[in-house]
């Protein structure tokens, strides 16, 4: 996925493993705290093991080592429960990608939907482009490319979204080679990060 360099404080972590992996390779992974990282909460547990960002993938010669840092990072360790706010920020912004019947945008303050003449939903097209500033967003929807299907959604203030992500204004649905998993929810995070606003200050690198 496209997320770059991240800071992971400890206090974000709720364990670290060293496990066999596949042809005689073993994996070292860490587990985040529910709700410590708006990429993971954003997922909500559909995202492939091969995209898991918490995966390090090593060679069989590096088992101990490995070893060694799984022991100390597990003993660092204090708080596993759920976190009651991010702590890892969320994805860099301004993104975009283009899903299936729109392009969606989002610089930091709003996420827009320009729609596709070609395809979208005439319920799309004539309700015409959209513009949901962060402050009416409080949380978001993402379903992963799945045989065809998936689709992100924004949650707005006080309305209640259609039950067809084809027909409502405010989602965008994906399609083959539209609105990749890579592309689609590390902007889908961004937006989670910046509507739930943090509740103190995020860490920050040194």
């Amino acid at each position: 996925m496209e997320l770059g360099e991240r800071f992971v404080p400890y206090d974000a972590l709720a364990d670290v493993m060293l496990e066999p992996g596949a042809r005689g390779r073993v994996v070292l992974r860490v587990v985040p705290r529910e709700g410590a990282d708006p990429v993971m909460s954003a997922a909500t547990g559909q995202l492939q093991e091969s995209l898991d960002p918490y995966r390090l993938v090593l060679p069989a010669a590096s088992e101990t080592l490995a070893g060694q840092y799984a022991e100390e990072m597990r003993a660092a360790l204090s708080e596993r429960g759920p976190a009651e706010r991010f702590l890892i920020a969320g994805p860099s912004v301004p993104r975009s990608f283009q899903a299936w019947d729109g392009e969606a945008a989002f610089d930091g303050q709003a996420v827009t939907f320009t729609w596709f003449s070609s395809s979208a939903s005439p319920a799309k097209y004539a309700a015409g482009d959209q513009r949901y500033p962060i402050s009416e967003i409080e949380g978001v929807d993402w379903h992963a490319l799945e045989d065809a299907r998936g689709s992100f959604r924004l949650r707005i203030r006080g309305h209640q979204a259609l039950s067809n992500p084809n027909n409502d204004p405010a989602s965008v649905v994906f399609g083959i080679g539209w609105g990749a998993t890579h592309h689609s929810l590390p902007f889908a995070a961004a937006v989670l990060a910046a509507a739930q606003g943090p509740k103190a200050e995020l860490p920050s690198r040194m």
